[in-house]
């Protein structure tokens, strides 16, 4: 049965969709225009804004300058990397021309989520061939509070999720191309996609078992072989790696890359990622179900349920986050633009089957008032979804004004609102405490820690690499990686805890105190803590050695 109605659409009810459409593209492409401010405004900043930015930027150095950020956490100077190489290596060459900054990360992050917001509307009318819901379900990838974050950060998350659309995009009809050569050019794309966005980080790999069970639910053999053939040369650039390394590869991004799981941070990230994407969660939702009872599972559907379930699990590790869920919405935006769009059209077919005959026939003579009221439920169900995730400035002549016409009051730091806090600036255990934009101050102060360590005789340890590395110093420790080693007993200190004993480093700064307990411990015996200057909302803590 087609549900698509022929009566005639009321004029009245035509110009009142016109409307309400062109009221939640205005809304999205509001996200959009506070989105690009965002993203100047962390290109200017010139020192960490997330935590661990920094250490991105020296794994970047390392292989612009032809040497492996996998290294021996025993030695001086205590750094090595549990990140894939790619996303580094695409940034290298920014590093002949331009030296140490932060700009040329955060602006491929930013760009690859432009890359995957235009995938996403690309899919969607592949779909649904209706390009103002295309246009509407890209630029809602890209209004989520969660993409926002991380999209303009120097850090790898973002590419990996471009890289992964863009295989998923790729592999939806590869099989049904009857031209071979342009089949396999297809195949053979989707799979590099693959093992691009495996290379960039190491979750991926759900969209690799995603992709790989669709493609053999609908051409097994080919899938054996086309899979067979990425696994090979995947598992050989492993190995080089592991070798060429010494075994760090494989001790570092794998070995201590495996965190334990706090449930109440996850159940936490769940109940706040569908508060905020609800809208656009339930027509998702709806479109797997109907793909499951009366057509064919698609890949977007599978890839969905892959990187809801096993990434929104793992947002709840130590090292996960709100940010583990930029894949499902990806999906989402997907399945919920293609809910859209066919709804809009009248596309759906029901094979008789019992569920038809139970469901969907006693609904038939309501089609045509079912399709008029689709008029004006999709655009509304893009409405409340940009209500939901509203984030801007709060102060400014622009912001300032629409901020009170909205009556909205900030509650994150520099005058920002965020819709994923309460008023009180409370939040989701695991949801990142970024998103409000830099101040003058917040690079004055970064600035001043700096100076102190360009002033120091000796080395620094510094918590986030950009100090040091503003100061032309090298970047001392990685302490989540030396944190990870330790939960895992893979790491001793000997080395770093008879240095921080000795008094060899002239000033140390902390932020979060996330090194392993043994140097904790030896820097509060022989360090004291003389000034605490507060960048971006962080209080750091200087130290310099304690009188012999």
């Amino acid at each position: 049965m087609n549900t698509a109605a022929h009566a005639p659409t009321p004029r009245w009810l035509t110009a009142l969709h016109r409307l309400l459409m062109a009221s939640a593209l205005l809304l999205l492409m509001f996200h959009l225009a506070v989105y690009i401010g965002y993203a100047v405004n962390l290109m200017r900043f010139p020192f960490d804004y997330d935590q661990g930015e920094g250490f991105e930027l020296v794994d970047t150095m390392l292989f612009s300058q032809g040497q492996w950020p996998y290294r021996d956490t025993e030695a001086f100077p205590f750094y090595s990397s549990n990140y894939p190489p790619l996303f580094h290596i695409v940034a290298a060459p920014f590093v002949w021309v331009f030296g140490a900054a932060y700009w040329y990360g955060r602006l491929l992050g930013f760009l690859g989520t432009l890359v995957t917001a235009s995938a996403i509307a690309y899919a969607v009318y592949r779909e649904g061939r209706n390009r103002p819901i295309a246009l509407i379900a890209g630029l809602a990838f890209l209004a989520s509070n969660t993409v926002y974050h991380i999209g303009p950060l120097f850090r790898q998350h973002a590419s990996m999720v471009m890289f992964e659309t863009l295989a998923v995009v790729l592999l939806a009809n590869a099989n049904e191309i009857t031209d071979r050569k342009q089949r396999r050019r297809r195949l053979a794309l989707g799979f590099g996609f693959i093992l691009a966005a495996g290379y960039t980080k190491q979750l991926a790999l759900i969209t690799a078992v995603a992709a790989g069970i669709f493609l053999f639910i609908r051409q097994p053999r080919r899938a054996l072989v086309w899979g067979i053939g990425a696994g090979i040369v995947g598992a050989a650039i492993f190995g080089w790696m592991t070798l060429a390394t010494g075994g760090e590869w494989w001790r570092q991004a794998i070995l201590a890359n495996v965190n334990e799981l706090r449930i109440v941070q996850t159940v936490a990230l769940f109940n706040q990622w569908f508060g905020l994407h609800g809208f656009l969660i339930v027509p998702a939702v709806l479109l797997a179900i109907y793909e499951l009872y009366f057509d064919r599972l698609s890949i977007y559907t599978l890839w969905f349920v892959f990187a809801v379930i096993v990434n929104g699990a793992a947002s709840g590790t130590w090292g996960g986050g709100d940010s583990y869920f930029t894949t499902a919405i990806a999906a989402l935006c997907i399945l919920s633009g293609i809910f859209a769009s066919r709804t809009l059209r009248g596309g759906w077919h029901f094979p008789a089957n019992y569920l038809t005959r139970w469901l969907i026939n006693p609904l038939r003579r309501a089609a045509p008032l079912l399709a008029q009221a689709a008029l004006v439920i999709v655009p509304l169900l893009y409405l409340g979804y940009g209500r939901a995730v509203l984030h801007m400035p709060t102060d400014g002549e622009i912001f300032g004004a629409l901020s009170q016409a909205l009556g909205l009051h900030p509650n994150a730091l520099n005058g920002f609102y965020d819709s994923a806090r309460t008023a009180d600036g409370q939040y989701a255990t695991g949801y990142a405490n970024i998103g409000h934009w830099t101040t003058e101050a917040d690079i004055e102060a970064g600035w001043k820690i700096s100076n102190l360590i360009r002033a120091s005789d000796q080395p620094a340890i510094s918590e986030d690499a950009g100090f040091s590395l503003m100061a032309g110093r090298p970047a001392i420790t990685n302490p989540t990686q030396l944190l990870n080693l330790d939960k895992k007993g893979l790491y001793k200190g000997d080395e770093l805890v008879r240095m921080i004993e000795a008094r060899e480093f002239g000033l140390i700064v902390l932020r979060a105190q996330f090194y392993p307990d043994r140097v904790l411990q030896a820097i509060s015996r022989r360090y004291d803590q003389f000034d605490t200057v507060t960048m971006n909302g962080f209080n750091y803590l200087l130290l310099h050695p304690k009188p012999e």
